[in-house]
């Protein structure tokens, strides 16, 4: 039968998810260690979401945008973890064609926002390196505002257009998917249509997004090193870089990690590869952003201290 021939088709109402093994002696580990990750995960970032929201001297632009950034990692690493984990504790991990919808626009809402919210915090590094007498003429509330909600918005336009026209096309009979969550390349795999033009158009949203941010990215970066480098006092450039050294160890490991999986020619393509490194930036990134940002923050680790004894002080 030809692909798309979809006279025979049996309409799927629910896919099941192979998970990341079929190891039963791997399952109960792996449970206990993912479990572990997306426990940190949530008190990690939920912290710095409350913690740069309570302790005023982090109302800056720099903690706004670590905020946000804290939001969109909580939010894709809910969207994917615990789904994943039930793989590890039921004899077949089922998902619905609705939820297993809901699963693919939601993560694309929060991994597309992320790049750009990543790319935001490269533009606010610059300009406080760059032009520190004019950064809080530039980055007004009005601006920072601008800078997160226009990537929320954008993000929601992208998923929900790939989402329904993914959904729109026929898939063969086979509800298996060879992955931990409902992602495109492994929907695609299952299709009866011709799917030569949503390939298309997946690679061309995946690498403008990609490619477009990544650059504001490599922009203010050689902008900050160009400057960094003019100046004469080196306690000047220790703080200069020290300012950029977290966000920028977060940069390289996430783009590293999607360019990796994305931009692949679909031929390279293998599943077994990709899942490790789908975990890697889905559970274990989300987890260490955090920690990146508060152990080498002065700043947040004082905040944290405040921030705790001023709960101690309140009576009981």
């Amino acid at each position: 039968m030809e692909k798309h021939n979809h006279t025979a088709v049996t309409k799927v109402t629910e896919f099941i998810l192979m998970g990341i093994t079929d190891n039963p002696e791997l399952q109960a580990p792996l449970f206990g260690i993912f479990l572990v990750i997306y426990l940190v995960t949530v008190m990690g970032n939920l912290g710095m979401v409350f913690l740069t929201h309570l302790d005023s001297k982090l109302h800056t632009p720099m903690y706004f945008f670590l905020r946000h950034l804290s939001i969109t990692d909580l939010g894709y690493s809910t969207v994917i973890g615990p789904k994943m984990m039930a793989n590890f504790v039921v004899h077949e991990n089922t998902i619905s064609y609705n939820w297993c919808a809901a699963q693919l626009a939601s993560f694309e809402i929060f991994i597309i926002a992320e790049l750009y919210i990543l790319s935001a915090m490269a533009y606010d590094r610059y300009v406080a390196i760059c032009k520190p007498l004019l950064y809080l003429v530039i980055m007004t509330e009005k601006v920072r505002w601008v800078l997160v909600l226009t990537p929320y918005l954008y993000s929601t336009f992208v998923s929900l257009f790939l989402t329904v026209k993914l959904f729109q096309l026929s898939f063969c009979g086979s509800n298996i998917i060879s992955y931990f969550y409902c992602d495109c390349l492994p929907l695609i795999s299952i299709l009866c249509s011709d799917t030569r033009e949503l390939e298309l158009i997946i690679l061309i949203f995946s690498g403008c997004n990609l490619l477009s941010s990544l650059l504001v990215v490599l922009v203010s970066y050689t902008l900050i090193l160009v400057a960094i480098l003019r100046m004469k006092s080196a306690e000047g450039r220790y703080k200069a870089f020290s300012t950029c050294s977290s966000h920028l160890t977060v940069v390289i490991v996430f783009y590293g990690t999607l360019l990796f999986i994305y931009l692949q020619p679909k031929s390279s393509h293998a599943f077994d590869i990709d899942k490790m490194a789908s975990v890697f930036y889905t559970l274990v990134i989300p987890m260490l952003n955090p920690l990146i940002y508060s152990l080498r923050n002065k700043d947040v680790k004082e905040a944290l201290k405040r921030t705790l004894i001023n709960w101690c002080k309140i009576p009981i």
